[in-house]
């Protein structure tokens, strides 16, 4: 079901994006990033760390319906006073930051998620692993959104209806949740709450949130103050390439939260070992290849998805797409193999460390190099993360990484380049116009290219690769 939504977020973006980026330009799509990234603080604040804590959280209490009720109320009541304070403190930034207040109209219209995402509590049915239900009902969001946005985005200035339209695409379906949470939980009041021994762990998530939203989100916020909307706008259009890469990546790492905090709980390491060994080589089967597929195909994927005026996002594409291995990576380590043991503490600490590297970066390389030196700042923070994180999981990953067949990965990988390269030097017509002339470059060179790398897999016998196919095939039997 994971897979399923992570799907959606891929087929999506690859069809409204391409249209409202030829009519917002780079300026408006630079406007909507510009407030959604500003926006990201105040949903960070509002949130304190909650969506990660709440799912461990209340996966531990998840077989007695009495105290997860009373959980699941504590951190939804926690949730809607800082809520409150969040809104608060928007008005204030509204009225007295001009930056803010020349788009108080957009930035309304954005500030809505801070509301849809504290009443949501999609951190329940994570914990509960309700997968069918967190899927169906964001699927069905998704595409009226998207029709939607094909009958009301009609001109540049229209920007204001795509900031709707990010919301009602992304949290909208969390109204559903409300009514649905009755099925596992009571809203009468549970007895007596106990807010306090949720304080520290929920403010130790609440660092690491807003370590992780300041060099998720720090880089379109500088380049906005720094450089302006335009070139907010080509460094989106890099950034949600790879976005989309990341959530195809940890589509399986998503969904393993609650069962290894399951199996922390009750004792079961073995099985814990097992799940992240398997997880890890997922990431590395998955990434490597479209890694290094989408640094070579960058241009055309620009300007396919975005067009021709958006061609200043290719370089920023290539420098970022690394990041598409080194997010996959730790976000196994950190939120798979860290956070259910109770060591939340080293991923806080190799957050911010990459959060210090990207503004220190990004103060130095942003004034010169732009969107570019934004993705710089982006790509030596993972590195950061990365080297921490595995340097306290060194003894872990030795386990874990001896199992991996790189060879055969990277087999794979070579000969999927060696077998689609050649698509760049097809003497395609201009006059076919640029759309079709890289949609037809990228059709064919991905077809080779993953191929060509799945055939290597499964005829040098990759263990994850031949256990998947197996395990497929023993359940079609089944059926």
């Amino acid at each position: 079901m994971n897979a399923l939504l992570t799907v959606s977020s891929i087929i999506i973006p690859l069809i409204s994006f391409p249209y409202v980026s030829r009519i917002l330009t780079p300026i408006g799509t630079g406007k909507v990033q510009f407030a959604v990234s500003t926006i990201a603080y105040f949903t960070m604040f509002a949130q304190l760390g909650i969506p990660t804590y709440g799912i461990r959280a209340c996966a531990k209490v998840r077989e007695d319906k009495e105290k997860l009720t009373r959980t699941a109320q504590e951190l939804l009541i926690i949730n809607l006073i800082m809520t409150v304070i969040a809104y608060a403190l928007l008005a204030a930034a509204i009225i007295f930051v001009p930056r803010l207040r020349d788009e108080k109209i957009l930035f309304i219209v954005v500030s809505t998620s801070i509301l849809l995402n504290a009443i949501g509590m999609e951190w329940l049915f994570q914990s509960l692993e309700e997968y069918t239900f967190i899927t169906i009902k964001s699927l069905i969001f998704k595409v009226i959104a998207l029709v939607a946005m094909f009958f009301l985005i009609k001109t540049e200035g229209d920007y204001v209806l795509y900031g709707a339209y990010t919301v009602f695409a992304t949290v909208a379906s969390n109204i559903l949740n409300i009514f649905y949470a009755r099925k596992f939980i009571q809203y009468k009041p549970a007895g007596k709450y106990n807010f306090k021994q949720h304080l520290k762990p929920v403010l130790i998530f609440f660092a690491m949130a807003c370590a992780t939203t300041v060099y998720n989100n720090l880089d379109e916020v500088m380049l906005g103050f720094m450089k302006g909307d335009a070139e907010v706008g080509l460094y989106n259009a890099a950034v949600k390439i790879k976005m989309v890469l990341v959530g195809l990546v940890t589509s399986l790492g998503a969904v393993l939260l609650p069962r290894l905090s399951y199996y922390v709980e009750n004792k079961q390491m073995e099985e814990f070992k097992r799940l992240c060994q398997k997880a890890l080589n997922f990431v590395f089967l998955a990434a490597v290849p479209l890694m290094v597929y989408f640094m070579i195909f960058a241009k055309n994927s620009i300007l396919l998805l975005s067009g021709i005026k958006f061609a200043g996002a290719v370089v920023p594409m290539q420098i970022i797409m690394p990041c598409v291995l080194l997010i996959g990576i730790t976000n196994i380590l950190g939120i798979q193999i860290l956070v259910p043991q109770n060591r939340e503490k080293v991923v806080l600490l190799s957050v911010v460390a990459g959060a210090i590297v990207d503004l220190v970066l990004n103060l130095i390389f942003i004034p010169k190099l732009g969107a570019a030196g934004a993705a710089i700042g982006t790509l030596v923070a993972e590195i950061t993360v990365l080297i921490i994180q595995a340097v306290v999981l060194r003894d872990f990953l030795g386990t874990f990484l001896k199992n991996i067949q790189f060879g055969k990965i990277i087999g794979g990988t070579v000969a999927g380049c060696a077998a689609s390269f050649w698509v760049l030097l097809l003497p395609l017509q201009d006059s076919m116009g640029i759309e079709l002339k890289n949609f037809i470059i990228l059709l064919i060179s991905a077809i080779l290219f993953f191929a060509v790398d799945f055939v290597i897999l499964i005829v040098t016998k990759e263990n994850f690769t031949v256990e998947t196919l197996g395990q497929m095939k023993a359940k079609l039997k089944r059926k």
